[in-house]
C-alpha cells in the first residue's frame, strides 16, 4: 500500500527530518501544534497542522495516545511516524494503530515489548548465543537478592531498569554497603520514568566502548545491518558525540557483531529500523546491552557513510514492500561525526539554559549537515529535551573530519542561550580523542574542564571591557571626575561588563 498521508507524532528536529523525506515521496504531512510550543519552528515544514494548543488535558500532547489516534482517524490519515522517544517505544501505541488500521512506521507491538523489556531481551540474546555480561537471569526482587548475585559475579555491578534505558533507573554499585540505597534509588527512578520499578543486575565493565549497530528488516524476513556507530562520549549515560565507523572495529568484528544484531532481530520477527547496542571491552570482547526499537537521534552518521535514507527505508517497509537493498549493497565510505548541540550551560555543570534564541548562524559547507528544530527567536522551554540541533560532518578520513568538525563548531554561533558547543570543541581538540583512544569514562577521567577556551579569551574580554568602561566614563562627565579623584567607583562595574559580553 502506497502511503499518501502521514502524521508525525513528535516535535523538533525529528519532525523536520521525517518531513524532508516524506515530501520527496509525495506524502502529505500532518504535524501537531501544542500549547507549550504554539509557534514551533517545525510546524513550518508540515502541510496541515492538527491544533492541540487550546486543549487543557493532564497528559502532555505527545503522550496522549488516544487523542493522537482519534485525530488521525478524523482526518483519514493513513500512517503515523512516532520519531524517537516515548511513543516510538510504546507497544500499546503500535497495537492501537494496528487496531484502528493505521500504519505504524516502526516494528510490531510484540517486538517492541520483547526488546523494550531488558530482561526478556537478554533471554532472547542468550538463546541466539550472543555474548552477555554475567548477571541475573530475570528481574531482581529486592536488594538482598541483588547482593547474593553480586557476591557470585563480583563487584562492581550495575542495576538497570528492566523496562527502559537512556540512563534512567541505572546505578553502579561498587560494594555491598551501597546496595540497599542504590537499589531503592534505581527502582524509584525506574517507576517514575517507565511506570515499572523492575530492575536487573549485571557485571559492570569499567571503561568499555559503547558500540551500536543499525539494522533494518522487512516483513518478508530480509535483514541488513548498516555498520556500527561509536557512542562512547557520554555524560551520565547520555550520548553527546557519535561517529561512524568506529576506530575500534575491523571488518571481521563488524561482520560478527552485525550478524549477532541481526540474529536478535530475527528471533522476534523484527521489521523496520532498530539499533542493537553492545559494550566492547579492552580485549575486543563484545556484550549485548539492549535493542532500541526505533530510529535513533544519531542515525545521520550512518546515513552519510552508507549513502542511505533510513527514513525512506522505514516508509518502504511500512508499505509492506521488500527492502530494496541487500547486505552486499552496503558499503561504508569515509567518516562522519555528529555533535549534539544542547541548550546547556557547560560551565554551570551542564545545567539547562532556557530562554529565547536571539540569533543563530549555522556553519555551511559541502560536507556539513545541520538537523535542527530551532531558528531565530525560538524559545527553549523546560518542557522538552535540551537538544536543539545536530551538527553532522563528513570527511574522507577521521583526521579530515575532525579538522572539519572543529572548524564548523567554531563557526556555529548562537546568542541568547548557552550551549554545549564549547564542550564539543574541547573533545575534538583532545589528543586522546584525536587518536581514537577513548571509552565511556572519557569525560570523567580525561577532560580537565568540559569546555574549550582560547588562550587569549580572558585577555580579549578584559580589553574590550576596558574600552567599554572608558566609553561610559567619557559619556558621563560626573563619573569621569569621580574616577580622576578615585571616588565612588564600584569594583563590580568591570566584572559586570565582562559578564555581559
Amino acid at each position: 500500500m502506497k502511503i499518501k498521508s502521514l502524521l508525525i507524532a513528535n516535535r523538533g528536529e525529528i519532525v523536520i527530518r521525517i518531513a524532508s523525506t516524506a515530501k520527496k515521496l509525495d506524502i502529505k504531512i500532518f504535524g501537531i501544534k501544542t500549547s507549550r510550543e504554539p509557534n514551533a519552528y517545525y510546524l513550518r515544514f508540515v502541510d496541515e497542522i492538527i491544533d492541540f494548543s487550546q486543549d487543557q488535558e493532564e497528559l502532555p500532547e505527545y503522550l496522549d495516545i488516544e487523542r493522537i489516534i482519534e485525530a488521525a482517524k478524523e482526518r483519514g490519515i493513513q500512517a503515523i511516524h512516532p520519531g524517537y522517544g516515548f511513543l516510538a517505544e510504546s507497544p500499546y501505541f503500535a497495537e492501537r494503530c494496528e487496531e484502528e488500521k493505521i500504519i505504524f512506521i516502526g516494528p510490531s507491538a510484540s517486538a517492541i515489548y520483547k526488546m523494550g523489556n531488558k530482561t526478556i531481551a537478554k533471554q532472547i540474546a542468550t538463546k541466539q548465543k550472543v555474548p552477555l555480561l554475567q548477571g541475573s537471569i530475570g528481574n531482581v526482587r529486592n536488594h538482598s537478592e541483588a547482593i547474593e548475585i553480586a557476591d557470585k559475579i563480583g563487584y562492581p555491578v550495575i542495576l538497570k531498569a528492566a523496562a527502559g534505558g537512556g540512563g534512567r533507573g541505572m546505578r553502579i554499585v561498587e560494594k555491598e554497603s551501597q546496595m540497599e540505597r542504590m537499589f531503592r534509588t534505581a527502582a524509584s527512578e525506574a517507576e517514575k520514568a517507565f511506570n515499572d520499578s523492575s530492575l536487573f543486575i549485571e557485571k559492570y565493565v569499567k571503561n568499555p566502548r559503547h558500540i551500536e549497530f543499525q539494522i533494518i528488516g522487512d516483513k518478508f524476513g530480509n535483514y541488513i545491518h548498516l555498520g556500527e556507530r561509536e557512542c562512547s562520549i557520554q555524560r551520565k549515560h547520555q550520548k553527546l558525540i557519535e561517529e561512524s565507523p568506529s576506530v575500534a572495529i575491523n571488518d571481521r568484528l563488524r561482520s560478527e557483531m552485525g550478524n549477532a544484531a541481526i540474529r536478535i532481530a530475527r528471533a522476534v520477527n523484527y521489521f523496520n529500523a532498530g539499533t542493537v547496542e553492545f559494550l566492547l571491552d579492552a580485549d575486543k570482547k563484545y556484550y549485548f546491552m539492549e535493542m532500541n526499537t526505533r530510529i535513533q537521534v544519531e542515525h545521520p552518521v550512518t546515513e552519510i557513510v552508507t549513502n542511505t535514507d533510513l527514513i525512506e527505508l522505514q516508509i518502504i517497509v511500512a508499505e509492506n514492500k521488500k527492502l530494496p537493498v541487500k547486505q552486499d549493497d552496503i558499503n561504508i565510505k569515509g567518516w562522519a561525526i555528529e555533535c549534539r548541540i544542547n541548550a546547556e550551560d557547560v560551565q554551570g555543570g551542564f545545567s539547562p539554559s532556557l530562554g529565547t534564541i536571539r540569533r543563530i548562524a549555522y556553519p555551511r559547507g559541502k560536507n556539513i549537515r545541520i538537523d535542527t528544530g530551532v531558528t531565530d527567536m525560538s524559545v527553549v522551554t523546560p518542557y522538552y529535551d535540551s537538544m536543539i540541533a545536530k551538527l553532522i560532518v563528513y570527511g574522507e578520513s577521521r583526521k579530515k573530519v575532525l579538522n572539519s568538525c572543529m572548524n564548523a563548531l567554531k563557526k556555529f554561533w548562537i546568542s541568547g542561550i548557552k550551549t554545549t558547543i564549547p564542550f564539543c570543541i574541547q573533545v575534538m581538540n583532545h589528543k586522546k580523542f584525536k587518536k581514537g583512544d577513548f571509552n565511556t569514562s572519557f569525560i570523567e577521567k580525561e577532560l580537565k574542564k568540559p569546555y574549550y577556551q582560547e588562550s587569549t579569551d580572558e585577555m580579549l574580554a578584559a580589553y574590550v571591557a576596558a574600552f567599554d568602561f572608558a566609553a561610559d566614563l567619557e559619556n558621563d562627565r560626573t563619573a569621569f571626575i569621580n574616577f580622576e579623584h578615585g571616588k565612588n567607583i564600584s569594583p563590580w562595574v568591570l566584572k559586570k561588563r565582562i559578564r555581559s559580553l
